[in-house]
């Protein structure tokens, strides 16, 4: 076997563990990742414009605005006019939103953030180097990506 097809394979590995992840965290809060992510953010941040909120959760504007839609329609979020511009419009958590925040799961595999903390510095700096090295060299540096790990229709779907 070729040092690259392990690399591919070690790829592979991931995405079908992002993917299981995904479904997962589908089926024990009925929201995406990406979802997750903008309801935390907006948990932290209070009432925010959807262009900051792009910039925290690193997304497109519009794939937020589709996000926070939805969110809406599920009563989780609600968007209301800025007391200091009328012209802005601010979304922010509801009650339920802010108990969806407070119950839900690690976006990540249970105990990988915890065994990724434990790893030495050098170690993890030269994982994120290396992970970061292969993105590069798959011109994927200019892909639109946040730190959400979610199969790739989910994000679009829900």
């Amino acid at each position: 076997m070729n040092d690259h097809d392990e690399i591919l394979i070690a790829l592979r590995r991931i995405i079908r563990a992002v993917d299981l992840r995904s479904k997962s965290l589908v089926k024990e809060t009925g929201l995406t990742a990406p979802q997750l992510v903008v309801l935390q953010a907006l948990g932290r941040s209070g009432a925010t414009k959807p262009s900051a909120l792009s910039r925290t959760v690193s997304l497109s504007q519009p794939t937020v605005t589709a996000i926070l839609e939805r969110l809406t329609a599920a009563g989780l979020v609600k968007r209301a006019k800025s007391d200091s511009d009328r012209r802005a419009v601010l979304a922010e958590l509801t009650e339920a939103g802010a108990e969806a925040v407070a119950n839900s799961p690690q976006l990540l595999q249970a105990g990988f953030i915890d065994a990724f903390h434990e790893l030495p510095s050098w170690e993890r700096h030269m994982l994120i180097a290396s992970l970061q090295r292969i993105a590069g060299l798959m011109n994927a540096e200019s892909i639109d990506a946040s730190p959400i790990l979610a199969a790739g229709e989910a994000l679009y779907n829900r």
